[in-house]
């Protein structure tokens, strides 16, 4: 028996009616569409990161080593256990999260926000394990769950605006548009952002990682041939790349010592709530879009790519990185025929295969990798499609957790708002009867929350 034979029966490939070919064909594209996260994780996570006596290049580099383990670990799950052709790898949103609202707002430790994620994870594992799934997503508001989508898009689209130099600090208006038209920075970030538009646009596969990429080269040749400073910015500072991530791995232990019980809890909560849903959502998604599910519209035995998220999030922060979730463009592999777990092999393979670009990867610079965001953020404002905008009972939750995630740059504020928001509405609508105690419960811990976050009686740190 061949080896094509051999892969053949262990992934049931023709009872998919796929073929070993087309899998890894299919690999191979979900992985180009996805890729940017070697390069962009890194770029988010190195900012708040930061081992005592390390270079911030070499803590970029480490992160990128981090970033391909954990994807490969995680997706390499989903191909052997739960047989199925998603990949997974840190999320967006969730590192903005770590790094802008738990590390930067909040002013938590980042050893201890990493202890977070390894909890978290933990928790995924225990609720997966029992089956506890469809009691946990009833807990939150429907039209809570169908904006975080939308919020953490906006959330991410400003964080990658401000690094590309097209929106800036404002005393009057707050934000306002940047001098794009003589910073070097924002012009070429403009360009590289249509350029990756319309890339996109036109299903080229990789087209984020070839705008960044481009964007990169372009940033030097400028530099290094053209009327560019060198003191611009268009190129990234010297690095030293190292493969040794042993500051990162492990620094969750010694987080979890002085843990401010109240606050580490909404930490890993909102780490919980997001990665739970937007992998859930995903897997629907994707799982439609390759005739998974089933006539009630569930994805069979979702338990297992569940169990896949949740094992790559506790290895991933035991680790170093944010927490790992399903990637929803696992459906551009899918749409190339993919239909089991050769196809996340593949991409398991390829991202270990990738550690030999982690060179390339740290010399990229802020404002190309975030091209990234921008584009994946207005990619995610179509969920905005899922809610009842009709139903005021809906649209003002979720409109208040949309709202809140970007103009206060916390997406646990935006879940906080929207969770509040939803029994009050709700009662004042005379429709008190839809709301379950789990409601009341999740808004009253908020509402403590925010009373004691914002009171000033939170002060001190983790």
């Amino acid at each position: 028996m061949g080896l094509a034979d051999s892969l053949s029966d262990r992934f049931g490939i023709q009872d998919h009616g796929s073929s070993v070919r087309t899998e890894l064909l299919a690999g191979a594209t979900t992985f180009l569409t996805m890729s940017y996260i070697v390069v962009v994780n890194p770029a988010i996570l190195s900012g708040a990161i930061t081992p005592q006596g390390v270079p911030q290049g070499e803590v970029q580099s480490m992160l990128a080593v981090v970033t391909i383990i954990a994807a490969a670990t995680a997706t390499l799950v989903m191909a052997l256990y739960a047989n199925r052709p998603f990949a997974q790898a840190p999320g967006l949103g969730l590192n903005a999260f770590f790094a802008f609202t738990v590390v930067g707002a909040l002013g938590v430790p980042w050893q201890t926000a990493l202890a977070a994620v390894v909890v978290e994870g933990l928790l995924f594992v225990a609720l997966t394990a029992i089956g506890a799934r469809e009691y946990v997503i009833g807990l939150f508001p429907n039209p809570v769950k169908f904006a975080v989508g939308t919020g953490i898009g906006l959330f991410l689209a400003i964080i990658g605006l401000q690094a590309m130099g097209i929106v800036v600090a404002d005393e009057a208006t707050l934000i306002t548009l940047g001098s794009v038209a003589s910073n070097p920075v924002a012009i070429l970030s403009v360009l590289g952002l249509f350029l990756t538009l319309g890339l996109y646009a036109r299903d080229v596969p990789g087209s984020i990682i070839i705008g960044i990429a481009a964007t990169t080269v372009a940033g030097w040749a400028l530099t290094r041939f053209g009327p560019v400073a060198p003191d611009a910015g268009l190129v990234a500072g010297t690095t030293t790349v190292t493969y040794d991530i042993t500051p990162l791995a492990g620094a969750f232990v010694s987080g979890l010592a002085n843990v401010e019980a109240f606050t580490f809890a909404l930490v890993v909560f909102t780490f919980f709530f997001v990665d739970f849903f937007d992998t859930a959502g995903t897997l629907v998604g994707v799982g439609q879009a390759g005739g998974f599910l089933d006539e009630t519209g569930e994805l069979p035995d979702i338990d297992r790519p569940l169990m896949a998220d949740a094992i790559g999030t506790t290895v991933g922060g035991a680790l170093g990185t944010s927490t790992v979730t399903t990637y929803i463009e696992s459906a551009s592999g899918v749409e190339e025929g993919g239909r089991t777990g050769l196809t996340a092999l593949t991409v398991a393979g390829l991202f270990v295969a990738s550690l030999a670009l982690v060179p390339l990867a740290a010399a990229i610079p802020l404002y190309a990798s975030h091209i990234a965001l921008v584009v994946i953020g207005v990619v995610m404002l179509r969920n905005v499609i899922d809610i009842e905008w009709n139903d005021l009972t809906h649209s003002i939750p979720a409109g208040m957790t949309i709202l809140i995630m970007p103009f206060t740059y916390s997406i646990a504020y935006g879940i906080a708002a929207g969770v509040v928001s939803y029994p009050l509405v709700k009662l004042a609508a005379g429709e008190g009867r839809d709301v379950r105690a789990g409601h009341w419960a999740l808004a009253g811990a908020f509402v403590v929350y925010f009373v004691v976050r914002t009171g000033g009686v939170l002060t001190g740190q983790l």
